[in-house]
């Protein structure tokens, strides 16, 4: 009796707030604010793809200069090289310049390892949860001679498409990036 009393609180105060289940979070009235499986409110948002979501990602044609790193937490490149990208998505912030930034973590990790990670180091470029573990499937799609070693970063536009499989400085992005501005 007493768990049915508890079902029954439980289901009108979800219906009762428009609480929607989103993966590893909860979604109140679909105004962006998460709170995690411990109860906790975070602001940060990670949205969860796999490679059939996010391929479109890789092709659109604009007139927007796409930067597209592919890192994890667990890396020590690409923790070294993030500031760099936060630093150009800020600097170009005005421009048609978007930065998205596709963790490589395990799904599992997102409360435990990515969002405290992405809070601590105040990422604020897109970031996107690449959840496809068919890695041999996708990794060619992304570009031929990747290997899967990260970090790594496609950058394109609609008369430019580079692939670096390496880590980058702040200053060879900008010498990438600003020239394909300014057309």
């Amino acid at each position: 009796m007493k768990a049915l009393y508890i079902l029954n609180i439980l289901f009108f105060l979800l219906s009762a707030f428009n609480v929607s289940y989103a993966g590893n979070y909860i979604l109140i009235n679909n105004t962006g604010t998460l709170i995690n499986n411990i109860g906790t409110e975070t602001s940060t948002k990670v949205k969860v793809m796999d490679f059939n979501e996010f391929e479109p990602l890789l092709h659109q044609e604009m007139d927007t200069v796409y930067v597209i790193n592919f890192w994890a937490t667990w890396c020590g490149p690409c923790i070294k090289e993030i500031p760099y990208f936060e630093q150009l998505g800020v600097k170009y912030q005005e421009s048609n310049l978007k930065v998205i930034m596709v963790s490589l973590d395990m799904p599992n990790q997102i409360e435990s390892k990515l969002i405290p990670f992405i809070e601590k180091n105040n990422m604020k470029n897109e970031i996107i949860l690449l959840d496809d573990p068919d890695f041999n499937s996708w990794i060619p799609r992304v570009n031929n001679e990747w290997t899967g070693a990260i970090p790594a970063t496609l950058i394109y536009s609609n008369s430019f498409r580079e692939f670096y499989a390496k880590e980058l400085t702040f200053t060879e992005l900008e010498e990438i990036v600003k020239p394909l501005l300014s057309n």
